[in-house]
């Protein structure tokens, strides 16, 4: 129980209602280098909890970031207030994250997707910033639901 809480200073802590260790294992199984690490589980007897033990807390790495979630209850919602930016080399990278986080979720726009769990992700490419520096590129990025990297590169040039 004590390392769930143990690690880096300074980690996200996602509110779920009822199924953080699902979108735990769910996040674990697609990114490289990630990996559950405890669970704590509910002892008390509380309407806004998990009953007894089930998981309360559980603890994951994400491609080596410590992340925490908490079967809070209904009081709270993810938003898109809070999202997670997956930085993709490739047009293959944005594709695969893109199809498996949008996978019973829904796609938004400029990159965004929520996935079935309420977590929003922007999965873009690694180079966005220089790219939407050129205004046409920022208009074409605007467009866009998925972003392509090679139309994104091309309206930089123009």
């Amino acid at each position: 129980m004590s390392g769930i809480f143990s690690g880096p200073r300074i980690t996200p802590f996602l509110w779920f209602d009822g199924n953080a260790a699902e979108a735990a294992e769910f996040y674990v199984g697609i990114f490289p280098n990630s990996r559950m690490l405890g669970e704590m589980k509910s002892d008390l007897d509380n309407p806004n909890l998990p009953p007894k033990g089930k998981p309360l807390v559980v603890s994951f790495e994400l491609d080596g970031q410590r992340v925490t979630a908490m079967n809070g209850g209904p009081a709270q919602k993810l938003s898109p207030a809070f999202s997670f930016v997956v930085s993709c080399r490739t047009q293959e990278e944005i594709d695969q994250y893109w199809a498996k986080l949008g996978q019973g979720g829904q796609e938004v726009a400029c990159g965004w997707v929520t996935d079935k769990f309420g977590l929003s992700w922007q999965v873009i490419p690694a180079n966005i910033g220089e790219l939407v520096s050129h205004p046409k590129a920022m208009q074409a990025m605007m467009g866009m639901v998925k972003l392509n990297i090679a139309e994104l590169e091309a309206a930089a040039r123009e």
